[in-house]
């Protein structure tokens, strides 16, 4: 069994439950497995990491989930049009798999949820791809032959699954939403095992 890695922050509760979503189209292809982990809050410095948030309810994501899963799909609320502070900040201490080329070849894909429907959900996708690029992984994307992308009204781009969770954030994953995130993991798990023959 070969095992993709869902990595995710999340602060109100969407991006966990995108996660979820993910794990599930990765684990609907036949010799996959999702390994779920979760980045912690940052501390105000920065500099360490805080308590995790209180929805963690995965395992803490280490460098070696990396290394040994052969894709991986990243999860992060919008933060200004960018991926949020905890996940910036694991992805800067990944600078040794970088260096080893660890990362190289692999296949990933993103996903994200914000506040607001135009609160730079495509932004934030294309910010967390710019890491995973440097590293020499393979973006996977959401392709117009999924029917959700041509009649959603909430979430949903080419470039990776999103959410439209509302300013309170209590707004829950739509139909369109939940198809597209697992539609998003059983493509990343369907490319990882072809690029790892």
């Amino acid at each position: 069994m070969k095992e993709i890695l869902v990595l995710y922050y999340s602060h109100t509760g969407a991006v966990r439950e995108m996660a979820r979503l993910v794990a599930r189209g990765v684990e609907g292809v036949a010799g996959c497995a999702a390994r779920v982990r979760a980045v912690p809050r940052v501390s105000a410095a920065g500099r360490a990491a805080a308590a995790p948030a209180p929805e963690v309810d995965a395992p803490l994501a280490e460098l070696r989930d990396l290394e040994e899963c052969i894709g991986v799909a990243v999860g992060s609320p919008t933060r200004f049009g960018n991926m949020a502070a905890p996940m910036k900040y694991f992805w800067d201490g990944t600078g040794e798999l970088w260096h080893k080329g660890s990362l190289a070849g692999k296949p990933a894909a993103v996903f994200t949820s914000t506040a607001t429907l135009h609160g730079g959900q495509e932004t934030t996708l294309l910010s967390m791809m710019l890491p995973l690029m440097h590293h020499g992984m393979v973006m996977v994307g959401l392709p117009y032959t999924e029917p959700d992308l041509d009649t959603t009204a909430s979430g949903g781009t080419p470039y990776g699954a999103s959410h439209h969770a509302g300013a309170a954030g209590g707004q829950p994953v739509t139909e369109h939403e939940r198809r597209l995130c697992i539609a998003l993991g059983r493509r990343l798990a369907e490319v990882a095992l072809k690029l790892s023959l």
